[in-house]
Order: C-alpha cells, then sequence, then structure tokens
C-alpha cells in the first residue's frame, strides 16, 4: 500500500494543507481565546529573524525605536473622523478595570497613531526636532471576524512606524522610502518572495491616510496577500492632534506625516510562497537553522563526528543544528525536519563515515547526495545563496506566469476567480468597475504605471489595476 502523505496535497484543499503545516512543523497553536494565536518557539525563531533584518533596516532609515501603551483613551480615536470610522468595527474596548467602572473607555490599540500623536505634539516645537522619526515593535488587537492563524489574528505582533516632517515632499519621499529600500528590500532579498509595489485606490487606503503603498505578494493558490504597507498621513493627525512646529521663518506650521506597518501575516505568506506538499520551505537568508546534521545510529564514532561538523559549519558562519537524538527514529526526525523547511540535511551514519561522506539534502530544491565530509563547510555557503535565489525565481515565475492582461471587468473577474491575478487599465476599470469587482469578491490589490514603477496619482495616465482574491 502507497504510504499516507504526512500533509493534506495542495492541490486537493489548499486551506487545510496550509492549517495542518502550521501544526506539524510546531509553527502556531490558536490561543484560547477566538482569534488569538500562540506562536510555538519554532515560528517565533522565524518572527525573530524577520524583526532582526526589518529592524536594521528601519534604523539605516534613520528611525529608532519605541514604546507607547496598550490601552489609549478612547476620545483619542473620536479625534479624527475617517481613522476611527475605519477601526470601529474591530476595536476592543475596556470598561472595567479595579473592579469598577473607568470614567472613560479605553481602547486596547489597533495601531497607534491617535496615541503617538498626542506626544509627537508635546515633542514637536520647532523646525529643529524635525523630521521625528519613531518605529516601535509591539502587539495590537482587532476584532477578527474570521481569523486564520498568522493571516488574521485578534492579536498579532508587528512593527508600526510614526513619523513627523517639515514638508510634504519630504514626507511623501520618506514614505515612499520605507516602501521600497525597507519592505521590498527585505521581502525580496530575505524572505525570497516577489511583491508587486503599487499604490493603493481611495477605497482600500488606510482610514485617515492620503495615499497608502502597498506590497502585495502572489501565494501558491493565486490569491495575493498584502505583505505591508507605508501611508502618507498628509496632515490629518496634525490637525487633529494641533501638531504644529515654529518654522525657520519663525511661523507656526502643522508637520506632515508618515505611518507604516508589517506584521506576523508576513509568516504566513512565506508558508503559501514556499510552502510545498512535504511541509514549510524556508528561505536561508531568514532560516535560524540553515542546516541540521543528523546522526543516524546511536554509534559514538558518529556522533563524535555530527558533533565536530556542527562545530566546523558554525565557524564557517552557517546556523547549523546538531540532531543527535538517536532514540528517536532516524525516519521520524528527517521528515520533521522537511515539514520544518530547514535548507539543507546532512545525514551521518556508519557507512558514511567509512567512505568519508554525508548524505546531503537539499529542501528546496530536492534531491539528495553523497558529499565529501572535509568538502561540506566549503560547500555549504554557495548551495544556501544558489537555493535562496531559486525560491525568488519560483516566486516570479508564479506570478508572471499567473497573471494575465486583459481590457474587460468580465475577463478579470474570470482570471481572479480562476486562481490568478489580472491587470486591466484603471481608465477601463474606475471606481464603478472596483465595484462591480468586489460583487465577486474580487479586489484592486493596486495600482501601478504603465511601466511597472509606482504611480505619483491614482489617476495618473496608463495607469494599470493589478486585481485578484485576497486573503
Amino acid at each position: 500500500m502507497a504510504k499516507a502523505p504526512v500533509l493534506t496535497p495542495r492541490a486537493d484543499d489548499f486551506p487545510r494543507w496550509y492549517q495542518e503545516l502550521i501544526s506539524k512543523a510546531e509553527l502556531a497553536d490558536n490561543g484560547p481565546v477566538r482569534g488569538t494565536m500562540v506562536i510555538r518557539p519554532y515560528g517565533y525563531g522565524l518572527w525573530e529573524r524577520m524583526q532582526a533584518e526589518m529592524d536594521a533596516r528601519i534604523k539605516r532609515a534613520g528611525a529608532s525605536n519605541a514604546y507607547f501603551p496598550l490601552f489609549i483613551p478612547q476620545s483619542y480615536l473620536s479625534r479624527e473622523a475617517e481613522h476611527v470610522e475605519g477601526f470601529a468595527p474591530e476595536l476592543a474596548v475596556v470598561t472595567h478595570g479595579g473592579g469598577k467602572e473607568l470614567e472613560e473607555p479605553v481602547v486596547v490599540r489597533p495601531t497607534s497613531e491617535t496615541i503617538i500623536n498626542d506626544y509627537f505634539s508635546k515633542w514637536v516645537q520647532s523646525y529643529r526636532d524635525l523630521p521625528l522619526l519613531i518605529n516601535q515593535w509591539a502587539n495590537v488587537v482587532r476584532w477578527e471576524m474570521r481569523p486564520r492563524v498568522f493571516l488574521r489574528t485578534t492579536e498579532f505582533l508587528w512593527q508600526e512606524g510614526h513619523t513627523a516632517h517639515a514638508t510634504y515632499e519630504e514626507a511623501r519621499e520618506y514614505a515612499a522610502h520605507i516602501h521600497k529600500e525597507v519592505y521590498a528590500d527585505f521581502m525580496v532579498d530575505v524572505l525570497g518572495i516577489d511583491v508587486v509595489l503599487g499604490r493603493k485606490t481611495a477605497s482600500e487606503r488606510f482610514a485617515g491616510a492620503i495615499n497608502t503603498l502597498t506590497l502585495e505578494a502572489m501565494m501558491g493558490d493565486g490569491k495575493a496577500l498584502q505583505m505591508g504597507t507605508s501611508h502618507e498621513l498628509g496632515q490629518n493627525f496634525a490637525k487633529a492632534f494641533d501638531t504644529r512646529y515654529l518654522s525657520k521663518e519663525g511661523k507656526q506650521e502643522l508637520v506632515w506625516q508618515t505611518s507604516w506597518g508589517s506584521s506576523t501575516r508576513m509568516v504566513g505568506g512565506l508558508i503559501m510562497t514556499h510552502g510545498d506538499d512535504n511541509g514549510l520551505r524556508v528561505p536561508p537568508r531568514l532560516a535560524a537553522i540553515q542546516a541540521v546534521v543528523l546522526a543516524i545510529k546511536d554509534d559514538e564514532a558518529v556522533l563524535a563526528k555530527v558533533r565536530a561538523l556542527g562545530d566546523q559549519l558554525a565557524a564557517a558562519g552557517v546556523r547549523v543544528h546538531v540532531d543527535d537524538r538517536t532514540d528517536i527514529p532516524f525516519g521520524r526526525r528527517a521528515v520533521d525536519w522537511e515539514l520544518k523547511g530547514v535548507p539543507v540535511r546532512i545525514e551521518v551514519g556508519p557507512r558514511d563515515l567509512e567512505n568519508g561522506t554525508a548524505m546531503l539534502a537539499r529542501r528546496i530544491p530536492g534531491g539528495k547526495e553523497p558529499v565529501a565530509l572535509d568538502a561540506l563547510a566549503a560547500l555549504l555557503p554557495t548551495i544556501l545563496e544558489e537555493d535562496q535565489a531559486l525560491l525568488l525565481a519560483q516566486s516570479r515565475e508564479r506570478r508572471e506566469s499567473r497573471t494575465a492582461d486583459v481590457s474587460t471587468i468580465e475577463e478579470a473577474v474570470a482570471a481572479a476567480t480562476a486562481g490568478g491575478w489580472a491587470r486591466i487599465p484603471w481608465a477601463i476599470l474606475g471606481e464603478e468597475g472596483e465595484a462591480r469587482l468586489a460583487e465577486h469578491a474580487v479586489t484592486v490589490r493596486c495600482l501601478v504605471a504603465e511601466d511597472g514603477s509606482v504611480p505619483v496619482e491614482d489617476k495618473a495616465p496608463g495607469n494599470v489595476a493589478v486585481v485578484a482574491r485576497a486573503y
């Protein structure tokens, strides 16, 4: 009889495959409150690596980390009408504390524009205080009606950047810098995910923003996932919180602002972009464990060799883990590491020692081959970079091959419902066509210029709408 697959094949039931992978690869569990999640150590290790890579890029962009309270007075949100309207259905509101009713209810932060702007209005006095560039790593709560682990959870982890600038041009340039040099650079170069950089339509903008820049990725089933956004807030929050500065000319001026964020949703995007029927495939530049060295049998010489090999690979700059748990069957351990998507497995048994080789299994392209033990430390860095490049190429090929250029709304709907994306001129689609797409659960993911760059305005001539079904 054929052996039962470890996971439901993606082609049979993609959502079920996704949930099984998260469970069997020990990435996360559902929390006790509906819509919450417990991120397990291996899953949290992925997030930690994402944090480290993102944090370095954010700091290179000039921003400094800070922390603001989890609880926000409810009155703060009402000071920016569009903002509170946009978040009202998702708010968690605390009305009692310390055994009694609160004088004013407090909101568990869904995002921090309001509370941060309250402090910006205190900290900004003069043009010398600008630009003010702040980032926060935190949790947020948005009461999610249709939760899915990592993708949409009531509580999730993220970073949110908030900045204040002297001019509109400076704020616009900074939002674009974060969009391209922080987010896109990280997603392409580290996550190995091909993303489309574009501009949200007016109906898809962040509540309270004058422009939202987005990064959209195609998942393995052809749906889109918004991987991160960077917003131009204009002076909307500055007016609401009276955030002004004294200019060089001695005039009181309102600041111009941005906000930008990315979250643990990227872990879900990683799974659905790179995962296959055998489990996760982790890009080597992201992986907390790039190579695992497995002892096949409980043999003194084998155990000594795998431990020495672990030291050699670590000295060569490889993030390595030694699996010498010989009380657990080798086959089970090999399947577990395959599920977890570790890029390289190095398997060593008594016969391998006799031959002076190890069996090298590459998770990303697949396949196994014997390699001389003394060649591994020099070979692995090259292999890891090859496999990193392969994941990005596969992500790009999927998007390009499953995106259709169309000229009618009907063709756009057909492409999206068939499991792909469509590109249609915005002049043909427009806001009326966007509403018609919504009737089929299809959305405009972003607008791009004719040459594929980010448009300077919604109605720029030649703008193209990228449409899809989305998570």
